[in-house]
């Protein structure tokens, strides 16, 4: 059996730079160091052909501790829900009001960096609030 070094979480997308952008500001997340040879992300994407420019970004978790996220470009659009979501957990070990407050706050920040606020799903006897947004094409995401 193989042990599992790393997760990464793949994006289909329309533009690969544009949602990466995103969820850089929304997690914090970096660029991956630039290959040997480059002197930028850009020279290498102007070194590929024409029609595999722009198709593909990655951003990473400064720390190494969170999982890699790469974006690719796919011609199809996005039509129905997402059947894999991520959950961006700000507001971890609080409840009630302080938790609400939590999440509204972060959704703020996430809004002016274009994402989309869809709405709250209450707490109730078994779960705690939580924040349902979308990314900037569309891709659905928790605020946990």
């Amino acid at each position: 059996m193989t042990d599992v070094k790393q997760v990464q979480v793949t994006f289909d997308c329309a533009d690969p730079r544009t949602v990466a952008e995103f969820w850089k500001a929304a997690l914090g997340y970096v660029d991956p160091p630039v290959p040997p040879g480059y002197d930028s992300w850009e020279a290498l994407d102007a070194a590929l052909p024409v029609e595999r420019r722009g198709a593909s970004w990655a951003c990473q978790d400064p720390d190494g501790a969170g999982p890699r996220l790469f974006f690719q470009r796919v011609a199809e659009g996005k039509v129905v829900k997402n059947r894999l979501h991520l959950d961006v957990r700000v507001a971890v070990g609080l409840t009630g009001d302080e938790r609400v407050a939590a999440l509204e706050a972060e959704a703020v920040r996430l809004v002016a960096v274009g994402a989309q606020r869809l709405h709250l799903l209450p707490a109730d006897e078994e779960h705690e609030a939580c924040l349902v947004m979308q990314d900037v094409e569309g891709n659905e995401f928790c605020l946990d």
